[in-house]
């Protein structure tokens, strides 16, 4: 988890998030008219397109925005445009172990994109399958430390279907079933607590040391990776010092 919690981290001091507003709503378009199309146009009986609808709210995406992806996902609205969910494995500096998530409407030109990424920053595109079984599909959520009312937090996810709390000097992550995902959420938002990253993770079973020049190396693939247009989501299994953190930021 060390890989994906410290990233998020990074992000936030970065300001990346608010930076990149428009990127965000790209991406939850594209992933409320995929899960629309893929389990119908009804979040009561789609977890996935709920989960969607959920995080586009949580970054103020606009209703008539919402409401216009999921009508495309759900073929009442044809643009001509076909799109697919294309998800790519690899290994970035070090060997640590790399999950490419995407949402295409060109399939070669992504898979392009994504291999000079990886041959650009230290890394090799790799075969379907040779990292998948290092990740397990879990429900994340994290909360920062800072004014945080810790016992009260382990609390309600143990009462509420939590499989594993682990904590760093930032944050606290705490992990589920995905079917367990959105019980989990509305329990902490009843409670009253703000988290800092929700959403279904590929979360690693161990993690790879990296530091110095290829600790930096493997931020910037991180980033690059990120930000390609078809790009949903970037999952590593590496583990940086907050030594070396520091210093990099």
């Amino acid at each position: 988890m060390s890989g994906h919690s410290k990233w998020s981290t990074i992000k936030r001091k970065k300001g990346a998030a608010d930076a990149k507003r428009g990127r965000m709503f790209s991406r939850m378009n594209k992933e409320i008219m995929l899960a629309a199309r893929n389990g119908g146009s009804d979040p009561s009986s789609n977890i996935r397109l709920r989960n969607a609808i959920a995080a586009a709210k949580e970054i103020n995406m606009p209703k008539d925005t919402i409401q216009r992806a999921l009508k495309k996902g759900a073929g009442e609205l044809d643009d001509g445009s076909i799109i697919e969910e294309v998800n790519y494995e690899g290994y970035g500096p070090a060997g640590v172990a790399v999950m490419v998530e995407t949402i295409t409407d060109n399939r070669n030109r992504t898979t392009a994109d994504v291999r000079h990424a990886f041959a650009k920053h230290g890394g090799n595109l790799g075969e379907t399958g040779c990292v998948g079984w290092m990740f397990s599909r879990k429900g994340l959520i994290s909360f920062l430390k800072a004014g945080l009312d810790q016992a009260k937090l382990e609390e309600v996810a143990i009462e509420s279907g939590a499989d594993d709390i682990k904590e760093d000097q930032e944050t606290v992550d705490i992990t589920c079933s995905p079917e367990d995902f959105d019980t989990l959420k509305q329990a902490f938002e009843k409670a009253g607590f703000k988290w800092e990253l929700a959403e279904i993770s590929n979360i690693p079973q161990s993690t790879a040391k990296v530091e110095g020049r290829q600790a930096e190396a493997m931020l910037r693939l991180m980033e690059v990776l990120e930000d390609l247009d078809d790009v949903q989501h970037v999952w590593a299994n590496f583990d940086i010092s907050e030594e070396d953190m520091k210093a990099l930021e």
